[in-house]
């Protein structure tokens, strides 16, 4: 964890929630293209009149991404996962139809099995909207009187989502980005940055690349990895692209050493030379190329120290070698095998069967509250239960917040347009105008990353539900009034139900990445393969962010659950000092393997939360040029055995045990 993002995180919080909102490379398309399949999708359900056209409209914000080919890729797995289901549920509802105690206890089963494997298998993603719409659509069938109209009903089911589907298939495949143009559109925004630091090294320039080390490079890694499923490239440009990513971790890496040793940087001439090259690198990836026989001058550094020399030769050599694939000297693979559909863990790990419990068990009392209450307008809580529940209570009580004002920024912007727009409305046309609107604004927010998407996706429900309520244009406040109060009721349920049943807490998720990122710095430091070197990089950047989230999410956590502050702050302290020793290592790697690989040794005997088995430090060899080099890493490898030793003997509570789940 560098410094200057300490340094961010500490500045006014205002200004860093504004930055989510920011403009971003590939956000203004990603809200147009959402906002276009809405509109699109709006005109579809209003001409065949198809029921809860809200509903249809809002899924479309789970079935797109940023790239065509997943987009593309979501649409396909769940239309055909989709049409399973209801083929089952068109064969049990002649049995469940005309009993309501089977037809709940179907509602209850299927929602349970459908929750369960969006915990503890790859449906994560869209398992729980499955079970909505699944559990939502037999509720409807009980209200259908004869067996014609109950099969119209199973067709009407399966368009929920059939028609989003379609048309996020359809322009998708017009106009939806290649994930080869958003990988080189990225890669050139951090060749931008990296030539700024080296150019300027201000505080903008620091806090871009700060912003760049907590993102890591999944989103990249991503992006390259579905334009090979989508083989519309040359292997040769795939593996030109594959080492421009490696390359870009090493140059992250390198700026992020530079900065916290500033008398390790290059001198000024060099780095203009440095960053001029990257300039000119980033201008050719923007255009849809990628840089071949990069040749930047070579200074010289026969007087210069010896980490600005190491840290000079590898900024020249990684530019120079930017986009040439380096050849394979060991066969070297990633220390996870291919997973299977099922999480390695689903069968043993109880959270599975607790998520599903409990959120089951929240929609079912949602279902049952408006049932008995005959007050249908307000089933839009049990539609919520399914959207907003998640696996962990501390995710669940910070986007309780997102979820709230997100609901209420809807609302309002729904019932202002009921009120001033929607009289004025008498065409498909206009309400088309109105629903891409208030569809472009929830994907714009919902664009910004995790941190803030959930408030999208709330403001997009809470939006439609207002505005889209039948087949016609409609301005009907009482609905509007219902369907609120249902959307808040549900968050509150749900929010009960986490943080009263069963809570999860982050604290062993984060005890098994910090080890997990232990385990591949090690692996890091001792492969002979530069690039699996890399790849481990950048799996160590990707892990410490999903590290940093954490700690951050855990203080959320009520006393009752949390670990206390003296776990927190040990743990915080390690991640530190992981950040501290990344990019050194991996400087030590590329310069002198040997020394690296004592170091890797080192490593590869801690673990979070268990005992040292290691009693005293490899001995680094005496003189040479990376003496001083050798030095920072052991004595920073010190400090993480010290703080790990900290760690252990730092647990929570005697009143926490045996009341604390943890996440998977």
């Amino acid at each position: 964890m560098a410094p200057h993002a300490a340094d961010e995180k500490s500045g006014a919080s205002g200004r860093r929630w504004l930055s989510l909102l920011a403009f971003e490379p590939g956000r203004l398309e990603f809200a147009t293209r959402v906002a276009l399949i809405c509109a699109a999708t709006t005109l579809v359900v209003q001409i065949y009149g198809t029921p809860e056209p809200a509903l249809t409209v809002y899924i479309v914000f789970f079935l797109n991404r940023r790239d065509r080919a997943m987009s593309l890729l979501v649409c396909v797995v769940l239309l055909v996962v989709f049409t399973i289901v209801i083929g089952f549920i068109g064969l049990a509802a002649r049995y469940v139809l005309d009993q309501p105690p089977w037809r709940v206890a179907t509602m209850t089963a299927v929602s349970f099995g459908m929750l369960y494997l969006a915990s503890a298998s790859k449906l994560r993603p869209v398992g729980a909207i499955m079970a909505l719409i699944v559990a939502y659509a037999l509720d409807v069938l009980g209200n259908v009187p004869a067996a014609e109209l109950a099969t119209r009903a199973i067709l009407y089911a399966w368009l929920f989502v059939a028609i989003p589907a379609g048309v996020s298939f359809v322009v998708n495949l017009l106009i939806g980005p290649p994930p080869r143009l958003l990988l080189q559109k990225a890669l050139a925004q951090r060749l931008r940055v990296a030539a700024a630091v080296l150019r300027a090294g201000n505080e903008r320039a620091i806090r871009d690349l700060a912003k760049w080390t907590r993102g890591g490079d999944g989103d990249i890694q991503a992006h390259l990895r579905f334009a090979g499923i989508e083989r519309t490239s040359e292997p040769t440009e795939l593996a030109a692209l594959r080492q421009a990513t490696r390359s870009t971790t090493a140059l992250r890496s390198w700026l992020e050493f530079g900065v916290r040793t500033p008398h390790s940087m290059p001198d000024r001439s060099a780095r203009e030379a440095y960053a001029y090259e990257l300039d000119g690198m980033a201008a050719i990836l923007q255009s849809g190329a990628y840089p071949a026989n990069v040749s930047p001058s070579r200074p010289t550094y026969e007087s210069a120290a010896p980490d600005q020399a190491s840290l000079g030769v590898a900024l020249h050599e990684t530019i120079s070698q930017f986009a040439e694939p380096a050849p394979t000297t060991t066969h070297d693979k990633k220390e996870h095998t291919k997973a299977g559909f099922f999480l390695p863990d689903a069968f043993i790990n109880p959270v599975h069967l607790h998520y599903a419990l409990k959120t089951t068990g929240a929609a079912m009392f949602c279902y049952l509250t408006y049932s008995l209450l005959d007050w249908p307008g307000i089933h839009t809580c049990f539609i919520t239960i399914f959207i907003v529940s998640l696996s962990s209570l501390a995710e669940s009580m910070e986007k309780l917040v997102l979820r709230v004002g997100g609901c209420l920024v809807g609302a309002a912007l729904g019932v202002a347009v009921l009120v001033f727009v929607m009289p004025s409305i008498t065409s498909i046309g206009g309400l088309m105008l109105v629903v891409f609107a208030g569809a472009f604004a929830s994907a714009w927010v919902a664009g910004g990353g995790p941190r803030i998407a959930y408030a999208g996706f709330q403001i997009a429900f809470a939006f439609f539900l207002c505005v889209i309520q039948g087949p016609e244009p409609s301005f009907d406040l009482v609905v509007a009034r219902d369907r609120v109060i249902g959307i808040l009721f549900g968050n509150f349920v749900a929010f009960f139900a986490f943080s009263q049943v069963w809570p999860v807490s982050l604290a062993t998720r984060i005890d098994a990445d910090l080890s997990a990122v232990l385990r591949r710095l090690a692996h890091m430091a001792s492969t002979e393969d530069s690039s699996a070197r890399l790849d481990a990089a950048a799996d160590v950047r990707v892990l410490m962010s999903k590290v940093e989230d954490n700690l951050e999410l855990v203080s959320y956590e009520p006393t009752s659950v949390r670990p206390d502050n003296a776990w927190l702050q040990e743990r915080k302290r390690i991640a530190q000092d992981i950040g501290a020793l990344e990019s050194p290592l991996l400087l030590l790697a590329c310069r002198d393997l040997e020394a690296s690989r004592d170091a890797g040794t080192w490593l590869d005997q801690l673990s979070i939360g268990k005992a040292i088995v290691r009693t005293s430090p490899t001995q680094s060899p005496t003189g040479g040029p990376l003496r001083s080099l050798r030095d920072q890493i052991n004595q920073q490898i010190h400090q993480l055995e010290l703080s790990i030793t900290v760690a252990s003997t730092v647990t929570r509570g005697a009143r926490h045990e045996g009341e604390i789940h943890v996440a998977a």
